[in-house]
């Protein structure tokens, strides 16, 4: 049995049709469903439906041979325990900082919010920028309109959000897509069952 580690959402939504070209298709609907482990069409692959930011910790300690999640994630989440054999090209956007609109350029030490502390510490270490980052888990466009932060680093899709609250994009620091990552233990005692999915979902992207 291959179990599959996929959060609910756009990624899910936008990864379905690759599980279906695999014959991947889950019996229960997971929009209507509160089961997070659910059988599908295919007798040896089960999901488990788990938060997004959960996704590699599943697959890093074994309890899920693979897992579809975002690279914003995986950056965060920074495993070496994890193969990322395949870009999936779904969910993309973009992670970026943001400051107030025509907010003028803060010398000195800079205070940023975001739930990305190790992707942001990394950005500001490179760029040679003291930054003091304060971790949120939510409602990032509020720390610079109450004074707690100089910017944010968030995901940035259309951008809307942030028009709305007086913000604006400002550094890209990457590209995110979701990826299909493997546990490498997982990969070595399943490699036949693994590697077939790995290549199914090729083709379906090959054909996009």
């Amino acid at each position: 049995m291959l179990t599959i580690a996929v959060s609910k959402g756009r990624i899910y939504e936008d990864a379905l049709p690759l599980l279906e070209e695999a014959g991947i298709t889950p019996i229960d609907d997971p929009k209507k469903s509160r089961k997070l482990i659910l059988q599908t069409t295919r007798d040896d692959v089960q999901l488990v439906i788990i938060r997004a930011t959960d996704v590699p910790t599943f697959v890093e300690y074994g309890a899920a041979d693979m897992g579809i999640a975002g690279k914003d994630v995986l950056l965060e989440h920074g495993s070496e325990n994890l193969y990322e054999p395949l870009d999936l090209g779904i969910a993309a956007c973009r992670l970026m900082t943001a400051t107030p609109v025509n907010a003028p350029e803060k010398s000195g030490r800079l205070r940023v919010a975001t739930k990305y502390v190790k992707t942001a510490q990394r950005y500001f270490a490179d760029l040679g920028v003291q930054a003091e980052i304060i971790k949120l888990y939510g409602s990032m466009e509020l720390a610079p309109l109450v004074g707690l932060a100089d910017c944010i680093v968030d995901l940035v899709d259309t951008g809307n959000t942030l028009k709305a609250n007086g913000l604006e994009a400002r550094e890209l620091i990457t590209h995110i897509t979701s990826r299909l990552v493997v546990n490498k233990a997982a990969m070595k005692m399943k490699h036949q069952a693994i590697q077939s999915l790995i290549d199914q979902f090729e083709k379906t992207l090959a054909k996009r």
